[in-house]
């Protein structure tokens, strides 16, 4: 166990103890202030690919280590990733688990803040969040649904636990569905719940949890003057359709997604030595901007995948830039992209399931970036004409 840690924060004074750690903290996370009244503070993950640019090769080091974490479940298993910060980490810890189990039965899905078409949904709360409200689509192909309402095992995955409400809020939202489930585990980078609260899992959830956690300890909040966050960060209309796509995981995916090789062929060749490169994910989109960051990184190519987002933070502590602009779902709210200034890379690839648009647009004028519409794994076309702005 670590001596306690004091980070004295814009909005308070956060403590904190690190019982267990796999890895170097400073290598995993950093502190940032948020611009939001019920949570002032963020364990901003160096990890993640949201945040901050992350190599893939790191990604992947993080994605293998939470896999080898897990312990034997029964099936067949959900992995069910919490939206939007860690959709494209469970995706990963997905793959990199069927990768170690071969043969084993599983489904990958995410939770998402967007509707897609008439497709069933299951609604929780995410309740410090600045947009608490979550979905889970019920899996339209037979097999997959049959997968999720038949599930013995549930492996949730989120970046940060902290208190457990989130996880219990989804589990209670799952049971509804399917009470079958016999075993949870617990996936993320860090774990601050504190011992007792993890040991006492199990009896709060009313069924075995494990859990397992890059970093494990416990911290305690003072809170200052909390930041006001503003306008929303949820407008949600059940009519609108965002432009958000079933087919990445939403809908759920019992396979690896394909790995976007003759684009990453094509993008490789017309970049020179030496060169910088920032592949964008947007919002939810995350996991092919890492697959695509992956297989250029593969090519000898200086990478690094990050992602915009939806959470308001202050410039402070671990986020050192912030750029603003408007929604690409079309929800009217403010996005972000933390720690990446215009000029930074030498290329930039912003990869979306959105129609192209003006947010789109300005991110890409913003960032002289290209844009790159992913209608499906094997289906990627680049806008060819970005409207100067």
């Amino acid at each position: 166990m670590s001596a306690p840690q004091r980070i004295e924060l814009p909005t308070g004074s956060l403590e904190l103890t690190i019982d267990h750690g796999s890895f170097a903290q400073d290598d995993l996370l950093g502190f940032a202030a948020r611009a939001n009244t019920k949570r002032g503070f963020l364990f901003l993950s160096k990890v993640l690919g949201k945040h901050w640019p992350v190599k893939p090769s790191l990604m992947q080091a993080i994605h293998a280590s939470m896999a080898a974490d897990i312990p034997a479940l029964a099936g067949p298993v959900v992995f069910i990733a919490m939206a939007e910060t860690a959709i494209g980490l469970g995706q990963g810890v997905f793959e990199a688990w069927l990768k170690a189990n071969p043969g084993r039965e599983a489904l990958f899905i995410y939770t998402t803040r967007y509707r897609v078409g008439e497709v069933p949904i299951v609604e929780f709360e995410e309740a410090h969040s600045h947009a608490p409200r979550q979905f889970l689509h019920m899996p339209p192909d037979a097999h997959k649904r049959e997968l999720l309402l038949t599930a013995r095992s549930l492996v949730l995955v989120d970046d940060e636990a902290s208190t457990g409400n989130t996880f219990l809020n989804l589990l209670d939202a799952c049971r509804k569905l399917n009470p079958g489930i016999a075993q949870v585990h617990l996936a993320t980078i860090t774990n601050f719940m504190g011992a007792e609260a993890t040991e006492g899992l199990s009896a709060r959830f009313g069924l075995p949890v494990t859990m397992g956690a890059a970093i494990s300890g416990q911290y305690r909040f003072a809170p200052g003057q909390l930041a006001d966050g503003g306008a929303p960060a949820q407008r949600f209309d059940a009519g609108a359709d965002r432009g958000a796509n079933g087919d990445f995981g939403r809908f759920g995916v019992d396979r690896p997604l394909t790995v976007p090789a003759e684009l990453a062929q094509r993008l490789a060749a017309a970049i020179a030595p030496g060169q910088t490169v920032l592949v964008l994910g947007t919002g939810e989109f995350m996991h092919p901007s890492y697959l695509l960051g992956k297989a250029l990184e593969e090519r000898g190519i200086d990478v690094a995948v990050q992602s915009t987002t939806r959470s308001p933070i202050l410039t402070w502590g671990a986020v050192s830039a912030a750029l603003t602009f408007p929604d690409n779902y079309g929800e009217g709210i403010a996005n972000f992209l933390y720690n990446v200034t215009p000029g930074q890379y030498d290329h930039v690839f912003i990869c979306h399931e959105t129609a192209p648009g003006e947010a789109l647009y300005q991110l890409a004028g913003t960032l002289k970036a290209r844009l790159f519409h992913f209608l499906t794994e094997n289906h990627v076309e680049e806008v060819s004409e970005i409207p100067v702005r």
